[in-house]
């Protein structure tokens, strides 16, 4: 049964498998499969089943949908084709199961090279290490935000929205949508995840965070 597995930065959060004719991808919750990210559009693309034939199309999204780095509107997927749907990738896979280190490298191969800091991973267990984020100052100044998924947004839609993903050993900070970068003890961050360390200082959205790990 073919399916997707969907992932962010590397880690994969999601796999869905394709048992019906059409499933719907997009930000708004009805959707088969929905992708929280402003990035992505409410309704951004289908996938077709067709016999044994599977389809991806674009639903006139505004940032649009790309197959192995290329922009498309419609396209047949084969096993291993990468569909991106802003900073989501979604590997399309056929019967054959995949091992953890296998989707790992799947994706690996398919992020530009400033991306590849360290072996990337399927998710951590939500046991053993964990994280929290207090916010220090803004009007939710007290307010903790414990990071027991896989990935957690934090931010403002529509001023700036950051990521901060749990992998084996440790979390990352990555900047997600919004013309505001995220800052880190002082410093923007760039286009690559950075790793965080006990006592950071995140600034986001005109509030001060500091991520504590436990």
């Amino acid at each position: 049964m073919p399916k997707m597995v969907v992932a962010i930065d590397g880690v994969v959060i999601k796999e869905v498998a394709l048992t019906q004719e059409r499933t719907t991808v997009g930000r708004r919750p009805y959707n088969d499969v929905v992708i929280d990210n402003l990035a992505v559009s409410g309704e951004h693309a289908v996938f077709v089943m067709s016999g044994d034939e599977v389809l991806v199309h674009d639903l006139g999204s505004t940032n649009g949908t790309y197959v192995n780095g290329k922009p498309i509107k419609q396209q047949s997927l084969r096993n291993g084709d990468i569909v991106e749907m802003g900073k989501y990738k979604i590997r399309f896979q056929l019967d054959a199961p995949v091992s953890g280190y296998d989707k790992a490298m799947a994706f690996a191969h398919s992020m530009p090279a400033g991306e590849r800091q360290g072996p990337l991973s399927a998710p951590a267990p939500l046991g053993g290490m964990s994280g929290v984020v207090r916010v220090v100052t803004g009007p939710a100044a007290g307010r903790e935000v414990a990071l027991t998924k896989v990935v957690t947004t934090i931010g403002k839609p529509g001023v700036a929205v950051a990521s901060i993903t749990k992998r084996h050993h440790n979390f990352v900070l990555a900047h997600v949508d919004g013309a505001q970068l995220p800052l880190l003890n002082g410093l923007a961050i760039g286009a690559d995840p950075v790793a965080l360390k006990h006592g950071d200082r995140i600034a986001l959205a005109g509030a001060e965070m500091e991520f504590v790990q436990v």
